[in-house]
């Protein structure tokens, strides 16, 4: 065989066993037996897990006016900070700019990924404009391979145009198509927004108060009933608060095809960075919240109310972030996580107890892949599987430094923290593409992974 890896903790969401893996072609073809490789790696003591799959990060520009800002990384930088952090698979938001269709977006956003990616990328076009031509581009997606979409219930054009998405979203329903939903009321927002304006609250510090709980919720809430009357599979991103999850979880209970995220920010840090002089750096969508609400979510996480973490990484400079002009309602939203995503959740999960190998498993990669049509290609160490690997050293401890990673960011929001838990090898397809910090993919190497319309899980 290519590579024969001996000796690991075998980690899949079943369990974990002490074996070899064998690896030819890009696959895994066996698990242990009798094995012989023309390269072998000794991952005695260590875990075998597989890639990450982030199925929510922003690698391509949505922007097209003059002046415009966009975020730091691009598909060679971010998926270079991925694979040093165990993520073999990154699902990229796809905007599509004014003027242009849905589809227009996705097949630029696909041409760009192809000639820079290092890491596998499946897209998930933004429905901006629910008319005629946008309905039947869903479909059309879906047809070559792209079954997801997503829709901002935080723009205001969602409520003018509130009939057409939910029309969408039968569409999406009959095609098999995933509709990642952004929970947040833009009326909500903007009334919060002009309320603080009106009280000459201009500092960052009230930033949690332009996006409460009760637009997420509310948001939330209008989600969960047009999944129930639609039937469309509905992925709820980034959830941030217990009221959010609560109204999901009676929906769950209702049976509905409805699955939630969650991000990093949101399971180990609270809306009191605030108040720190450079608080407007942890500025994401929706906020920081109380600590009840980080509770909940690492309470869904363990009883399955949660299907997946991921990161929605989009970062800025840190210089953007802090940019004094900006009011509350203004702040710039989105950090560098990928690279962090899987040590963190290690380090504050599993090394701590509060989650087991196996949980880490599922809400890092297989959950993921099974909700978006790549399981068990992508997702598990079966044979037949993508060789998608990481060796991971439990005991490795490293202190963070935004500025000296991978990503184009230049800080991270856990800077200084103390994280142990780190991939010694990440493999792609067999590839190793990673020695401990060290990259040495090319961009290009990727591809496109084929998904199936949704089935359920």
């Amino acid at each position: 065989m290519e590579l024969v890896i001996r000796g690991g903790k075998v980690a899949t969401a079943h369990g974990v066993v002490v074996t070899d893996v064998g690896i030819d072609g890009g696959r895994v073809v066996q698990l242990g037996g009798t094995l012989s490789g023309t390269t072998e790696l000794d991952a005695t003591g260590r875990f075998v897990l597989p890639g990450g799959v982030d199925a929510h990060v922003h690698l391509t520009d949505p922007y097209s006016g003059p002046g415009e800002h966009s975020w730091a990384d691009d598909f060679t930088t971010g998926t270079r900070a991925a694979l040093a952090g165990g993520v073999t698979t990154v699902g990229n938001m796809s905007f599509h700019r004014r003027g242009e269709q849905m589809l227009d977006g996705l097949e630029r956003d696909l041409a760009d990924a192809k000639a820079n990616s290092l890491a596998d990328y499946f897209m998930h076009p933004v429905l901006l404009e629910p008319d005629e031509v946008g309905l039947a581009q869903i479909v059309e997606a879906a047809a070559l391979g792209h079954p997801s979409i997503k829709v901002f219930l935080s723009f205001k054009r969602f409520d003018r145009n509130v009939d057409r998405f939910l029309k969408a979203m039968r569409v999406a329903a009959a095609a098999g198509v995933v509709v990642a939903i952004h929970c947040e009321d833009a009326a909500i927002m903007g009334c919060c927004g002009e309320m603080l304006a009106e009280q000459g609250l201009t500092e960052h510090r009230h930033y949690p108060e332009t996006r409460p709980v009760e637009a997420e919720r509310i948001a939330t809430e209008r989600a969960i009933g047009f999944c129930e009357i639609s039937g469309a599979p509905t992925y709820v991103v980034h959830l941030s608060s217990q009221a959010a999850l609560d109204a999901c979880r009676r929906g769950r209970a209702r049976n509905l095809p409805l699955y939630v995220e969650t991000r990093p920010i949101y399971l180990y840090l609270n809306r009191d960075r605030f108040d720190e002089p450079d608080g407007a750096k942890y500025a994401g969508a929706p906020p920081l919240r109380l600590d009840a609400d980080r509770d909940a979510i690492w309470a869904g996480i363990n009883d399955g109310s949660v299907a997946t973490v991921c990161t929605d990484h989009a970062p800025w400079s840190l210089a953007k972030k802090l940019d004094p002009s900006l009011g509350p309602s203004e702040l710039r939203q989105g950090m560098a996580e990928l690279e962090t995503l899987m040590p963190m959740l290690w380090s504050l999960g599993v090394a701590t107890g509060r989650i087991s190998v196996s949980r880490f498993v599922e809400m890092t990669s297989t959950n993921a892949a099974k909700l978006f049509g790549m399981y068990p290609q992508k997702g598990c160490i079966a044979p037949g599987s993508d060789a998608d690997l990481v060796i991971w050293d439990p005991n490795e401890t490293r202190v963070i430094d935004g500025g000296s990673m991978h990503s184009n960011a230049d800080y991270s929001p856990y800077d200084g923290w103390s994280v142990t838990g780190w991939p010694t090898h990440t493999l792609s397809r067999g590839e190793i593409v990673a020695e401990g910090s060290r990259v040495m993919a090319e961009p290009g190497r990727a591809i496109c992974v084929p998904r199936r319309p949704f089935e359920r899980p």
